[in-house]
Formats: structure tokens, C-alpha cells, sequence
């Protein structure tokens, strides 16, 4: 297994509901190595999600560390983490998040409109990616006219164009039917076979099996159990 790329110790995430005390996280201490799929399975509520925008850098928390690379997370200023996110990290989440009066096209284009990407560069990047992903001929085509399934391929081609280091996938499959689930799963799990680190949460622990490398199984907070995928 690689040297762990991407550690948390003892993270947490409490919220205040009324007078009440939510604890999103609770003292979890997980570890990624560059290139892994992990998927992160568990209910709604049991923290999956929280994980995933703290490693995001979306979100930051109660108490706890992140480190990428040795370097602690919570430790960047407001640009560095900006930038953490905007070259580092790509998310795709259950809602397509798709602008519809813009074209696929146009959709992926945006994630490079605030780098100084030439745009000429960033046409021809997202056309590429858009291909890469079987959507050659749905460029032009609006999200409305679109399929479920491939709205959530725009989505990831949105998230990759960047060429982030890391992919935080957010349930999504959960709006899909059972094939483009499946479908879009293998995507997710054949970008990591190509090197990329996939940290995916997700309630279905039979896919997690299947396809990730590695599984954890959160409750509450907190992480449960953990074992090895078939994609290991």
C-alpha cells in the first residue's frame, strides 16, 4: 500500500441545535493513500458527509487535525485553502448541481473560469474530458435534454477538468437508476485505477465491496468497521 497521502486524528464536528449538542464527528482518525478508493458507507446522519467536506475543505472542525502531504489543513489561510480546493480537490455530489441554460459544454467550462485558463485552453479541455467520458456527442446539448446518468458524467467531467489530486464523491449515485448507478461507479473506480485518490461516501455497502479498495462504516459520528474491497 502507498504512504498514506491524506491523514485525520481524532477529527470532529459538533454542531449546537437549539441546546442541544450534535456531534457530526466524532473523534475519527482515518488514513488515505494516494490513488486508493475508499468509500465511506453508512446511514444518513452517521457523518459520511461531514467527513467528506472537512477533507474538502468546505468545512472546518470542532477539534482534530487534517494533514495532506504532512501539512496541516487547518493550518492555510483563507487563499491557500481557496486554492486547496479550487486545484486540489474536485467534488460530485447526489444533486447534478448542473446550470441549465448552459450547455455540457459550458458547464465544465466553468470550473476553469476563475484560474486564468485561456479560453480557447479551457474549450478545448472540456470537450476532451466530456469525450473521455463517452458524452462526444452531447457537448451541445443542455441539462434538460440530458439523462440522469449523464448529467452525473457532466458533473465528473466538471470535477476532473481541473485535474485535482483528489475526488470526493457525496452519494453520487443516489438519484440514479440501478444501471447508470453502476455505471457511473465503475467510472469512479476506473479513474482510481488510473492513479486518481477517490474518497466516496455512500449508504450502499454492497458497492463499496465491489468496487472500492478499502471500506470504513461510520455510525454516529464515529467509525465502526472497516475491510477490504474486491477493488483492492
Amino acid at each position: 500500500m502507498p504512504t498514506d497521502w491524506i491523514t485525520t486524528h481524532e477529527l470532529t464536528r459538533y454542531y449546537r441545535r437549539g441546546h442541544a449538542e450534535v456531534r457530526a464527528l466524532d473523534g475519527v482518525s482515518v488514513a488515505v493513500a494516494r490513488g486508493e478508493f475508499l468509500a465511506v458507507v453508512g446511514a444518513s446522519g452517521s457523518g459520511k458527509s461531514t467527513l467528506l467536506n472537512l477533507l474538502g475543505g468546505l468545512d472546518t472542525p470542532t477539534s482534530g487535525s487534517i494533514r495532506v502531504e504532512g501539512a496541516e489543513l487547518g493550518g492555510l489561510n483563507r487563499s491557500a485553502l481557496s486554492r486547496y480546493r479550487a486545484t486540489r480537490v474536485g467534488m460530485i455530489f447526489q444533486s447534478f448541481n448542473l446550470i441549465p441554460h448552459h450547455t455540457a459544454l459550458g458547464n465544465v467550462e466553468l470550473a476553469m473560469y476563475f484560474d486564468d485558463t485561456p479560453v480557447s485552453e479551457r474549450r478545448r479541455r472540456a470537450g476532451d474530458m466530456l469525450t473521455r467520458l463517452g458524452l462526444a456527442d452531447r457537448l451541445d446539448h443542455r441539462p434538460a435534454d440530458l439523462s440522469g446518468g449523464e448529467q452525473q458524467r457532466v458533473a465528473i467531467a466538471r470535477a476532473l477538468v481541473k485535474r485535482p489530486d483528489l475526488l470526493l464523491a457525496d452519494e453520487p449515485t443516489g438519484n440514479l437508476d440501478r444501471d447508470n448507478a453502476a455505471a457511473i461507479t465503475e467510472l469512479v473506480a476506473g479513474l482510481s485505477r488510473d492513479g486518481l485518490t477517490v474518497v466516496m461516501a455512500t449508504h450502499d455497502l454492497e458497492m463499496a465491496r465491489t468496487h472500492a479498495q478499502r471500506f470504513l462504516r461510520m455510525e454516529y459520528g464515529r467509525v465502526v468497521a472497516e475491510g477490504a474491497g474486491a477493488g483492492a
